[in-house]
């Protein structure tokens, strides 16, 4: 099997294992994103967290915690194919030979690279999601306007494309995705062989265990959102936003809006979700790439 073949497929189990572990807390990381800021004297539809799972399960059951994650599933081999093939292809041309260990800063150009290439994939996947997600919050909310109910995916997708400008509305927020996807994975690849190394003692990391795996891939994840959380908030509040009816008209008008209304709190809405995920989740897709990379030579 070739080594492009060996990245689709590892990056695809590593992918499947995130989205499974992950997608109950990125659902409640959407949800507390996308609430409007209450009105004065009123408190937020959701105070914090743990209320926003409670009323969630309250409302919609178990199942409405993992609301939006058809798009993702949908989409994972595909996203994760680019995302690690396309970091597979930069490390062979980095590389002074066949074999050879790159170093923490070769792995970060790695990383960025394969970031701008997945950010055509993950732009439309995650307004799809987020769509989804968001759509039980917005439906309190008095500045929601005319509300679309979205059946699933599908019609999230078919939406869009009749009503918001076709192709393009689904790339609706594509410059905070690349501004998160670049630098994010620049760092999440950097940290994570850095860790790698560290752990080993060297450059030469195969002699690793699972648990090393674990650890570096975890913290990896935690380092992604430590960079990169603000630009999620601002991609995920444009491509909610009412298509007719914009409170935003563009990234740097969501930032100014959100950091005049809401403070530096208001771009870090939903930071405690996201990190509670990112650790359990890239630790699963760390170690099921890891393991099904090496078991196929």
């Amino acid at each position: 099997m070739g080594d492009v073949a060996k990245d689709l497929t590892s990056g695809t189990i590593g992918g499947a294992a995130q989205l499974i572990v992950g997608h109950p807390f990125d659902t409640i990381k959407v949800k507390l994103q996308s609430q409007p800021a209450p009105l004065p004297g009123q408190p937020p539809k959701y105070p914090g967290a743990m209320d926003a799972v409670k009323q969630t399960l309250a409302a919609e059951g178990p199942r409405g915690l993992y609301k939006g994650m058809g798009a993702p599933l949908a989409t994972v081999a595909a996203f994760n194919a680019v995302l690690f093939t396309v970091r597979g292809q930069m490390e062979a041309l980095l590389r002074s030979e066949p074999g050879a260990t790159l170093t923490v800063g070769q792995q970060v150009i790695c990383g960025a690279g394969a970031g701008v290439a997945v950010s055509f994939l993950a732009c439309p996947t995650e307004l799809i999601k987020c769509r989804l997600q968001a759509q039980s919050v917005l439906a309190d909310s008095a500045s929601a306007g005319v509300l679309v109910k979205y059946g699933g995916p599908m019609d999230v997708a078919r939406h869009v494309l009749k009503s918001e400008g076709g192709i393009r509305g689904l790339f609706k927020g594509m410059v905070p995705t690349l501004a998160r996807e670049v630098p994010g994975n620049a760092v999440v690849f950097g940290v994570y062989e850095a860790l790698k190394q560290y752990m080993a003692g060297g450059p030469d990391t195969s002699k690793l265990g699972r648990g090393s795996f674990i650890v570096a891939g975890g913290l990896a994840g935690a380092a992604f959102w430590l960079t990169v959380y603000p630009t999620d908030v601002i991609k995920s509040v444009i491509q909610v936003d009412d298509y007719k009816n914009p409170k935003y008209t563009g990234s740097i008008n969501a930032f100014r809006r959100i950091f005049a209304s809401e403070g530096l709190k208001g771009l870090y809405k939903g930071f405690g979700p996201a990190m509670a995920r990112s650790v359990p989740a890239n630790a699963a897709c760390f170690l099921a790439y890891e393991v099904t990379r090496s078991s196929l030579g």
